[in-house]
């Protein structure tokens, strides 16, 4: 009987604990949803800057077997450097990033 009465006090305690974790959290305020927002931009850059720093390391590799194979040249470089991490102000509308070709070197 006590051990009974053990469990259903713990089940109790579990379910009022429980719906207190389903209840409504408030909106986010602004500065959270900015910080979101550049947190987002951030983590796109970082993507950008990846597949850019894989580009060039592909590129490299192209080359090193066309220099020993003895195919000719390498093709031209096609990778576009995403450039420096640019945060937008609060407010202010995002600008449209110009693709700057990234020079050979």
């Amino acid at each position: 009987m006590k051990n009974r009465m053990t469990s259903l006090l713990a089940a109790a305690a579990l379910a009022l604990l429980g719906s207190a974790a389903f209840a409504k959290l408030p909106p986010p305020s602004e500065e959270a949803k900015a910080k979101a927002a550049e947190a987002a931009a951030k983590a796109a850059w970082a993507g950008k800057v990846g597949a850019y720093q894989l580009c060039k390391a592909e590129d490299r590799t192209v080359a090193h077997y066309m220099k020993t194979a003895g195919k000719g040249a390498a093709p031209a470089s096609t990778c576009v450097d995403p450039g420096p991490f640019v945060a937008t102000p609060v407010g202010a509308p995002p600008a449209a990033a110009a693709a700057v070709p990234a020079k050979k070197s």
